[in-house]
């Protein structure tokens, strides 16, 4: 380099990018529509269900139950035990396999009715609407002076926010611990260390998140957001801008031929904007941010039926069907591909093998327990003893009377009381003696089998192999 040239350079100028977004707080605004209705219609559904659910009864006890203490898992007339542990795998399978489906099929209609944290944060916006007001009011709120007025206005919202955290993780224990004691504890604040703990822990988390945090939960911290691109293509639905009709944006008078001045049919309102739950703007194409909850459609399709254009301007589409100009036949015949086959085919043969197992399920366990203190001893009789703990589970919900007995080598049986009675959805525990002649088998370990069979219900046993040993 010549020293005019050194001369004339300019000196490097150092930037500092940010990788992390400014927070702005985001402020949705009411709206309502048909999408609207089905989203409150699954507030309301799904809510029903989880505060309802752990209040139903079911032959006198809680019908849906998750007992701790007890170990077991009360589903209406099916009870499952630590040892039916592969059911859970299966259900969590199901969950995954259909959350795929939908994903593959309709986007995130998941995340926008009825992932708790949309439904959660649907609830808690409600309520500051009715408290603090409208959107340009809770705008007006925030950036005006603290006074009394202020003050009033959040404690009583975040009262009523904690009020429904609260209950909601009181809920949520009660399907762990039965609702009716944990009622009785709430009476006297007597609750366990571990209650209070998940209580308050639900509650917190249902606060920081429906409350402050809001759409960061969905753009920063949930997975869901994240792997959901691998899970589309160009025919998944999704919501959809139609560039083509839309642009060019701009205001016009009504009546007048907004064609002709080279305009589309996107009078940019921003109402579109302000109603997104996320903050986004569709009109800049499918986004990470979006969950699929159609506020935007319901805004816009208001808009145009006010301006006197079709509706359908923001609409539920496919990347193709843009692109490609499907009619609503063509989007639903593209709905079903071999990647939703797929899906649905291993979804339903899960659930066809899941249900099988369920209904011939024997609602009986037996485990047997060897006694290794004493491997073998002399009765009075001469014969060979061998002693047993025999763990029988009746996972049914009718007690059951169970005779026992024992094969596999000549000769072989129980000692003492052959005959055992259990209680419906309980343990029992007792010692078996069994004998045989020292001559009936081999020396050191044979292999024999328990059978135990309820004396109402034939089909209600178990076989169990054990092993017998022979001095």
């Amino acid at each position: 380099m010549t020293q005019a040239n050194e001369k004339d350079a300019k000196p490097a100028v150092v930037q500092t990018v940010s990788l992390y977004e400014k927070h702005k707080k985001v402020y949705p605004r009411s709206v309502t529509g048909l999408f609207a209705n089905w989203r409150w219609g699954m507030v309301w559904f799904t809510q029903l269900i989880f505060y309802g659910t752990c209040w139903l009864e079911w032959n006198g006890r809680q019908a849906v139950l998750f007992h701790v203490v007890e170990r077991k898992f009360y589903l209406f007339g099916l009870v499952l035990w630590p040892q039916d542990v592969l059911y859970l795998a299966i259900l969590l399978i199901i969950s995954a396999y259909a959350l795929f489906l939908v994903t593959a099929i309709g986007g995130r209609l998941f995340c926008g009715y009825v992932c708790p944290q949309t439904v959660y944060t649907e609830i808690l916006l409600w309520i500051e609407t009715k408290i603090e007001g409208e959107r340009p009011a809770r705008m007006k709120l925030d950036k005006g002076p603290r006074d009394a007025r202020w003050w009033r206005l959040k404690a009583t919202k975040h009262a009523l926010w904690i009020l429904v955290a609260v209950w909601t993780g009181f809920s949520f224990v009660g399907y762990f611990t039965p609702i009716r004691e944990l009622v009785e504890s709430a009476k006297t604040l007597s609750f366990g260390p571990w209650e209070w703990f998940w209580i308050f822990f639900y509650a917190g988390f249902l606060y920081m998140q429906a409350g402050f945090l809001r759409e960061q939960v969905c753009k920063y911290m949930c997975p869901y957001a994240r792997f959901q691109g691998v899970m589309f293509d160009p025919d998944t639905l999704i919501i959809s801008y139609d560039p083509e009709r839309g642009e060019m944006r701009g205001a016009r008078k009504k009546g007048v031929d907004h064609k002709a001045k080279g305009l589309g049919d996107c009078v940019d309102c921003s109402l579109c904007v302000q109603v997104c739950p996320t903050g986004i703007d569709i009109r800049d194409g499918l986004q990470m941010e979006c969950i699929a909850c159609a506020a935007c459609i319901d805004v816009c399709d208001q808009v145009m039926d006010k301006v006197g254009y079709p509706r359908g301007l923001i609409r539920y589409s496919t990347e193709a069907a843009l692109e490609k100009h499907y009619t609503a036949k063509d989007i639903a015949a593209h709905l079903m591909r071999p990647r939703t086959l797929i899906y649905g085919g291993i979804l339903i043969a899960i659930i066809l093998a899941t249900a099988w197992s369920m209904a011939t399920r024997v609602p009986l366990k037996v485990d047997i327990i060897r006694d290794r203190s004493v491997l073998s001893r002399e009765a009075d009789d001469g014969r060979i003893e061998n002693l047993y703990t025999m763990h029988i589970s009746n996972t049914g919900e009718t007690a059951h009377r169970f005779s026992l007995s024992v094969g596999g080598l000549d000769g072989i049986e129980i000692a003492g009381e052959r005959i055992v009675e259990v209680p419906a959805s309980s343990l029992k525990s007792i010692d078996v003696t069994v004998r045989a002649d020292a001559q009936s088998g081999n020396r050191g370990s044979n292999q024999i089998f328990f059978e135990v069979v309820a004396m109402n219900h034939e089909k209600i046993a178990k076989r169990e192999k054990a092993t017998f040993l022979l001095p």
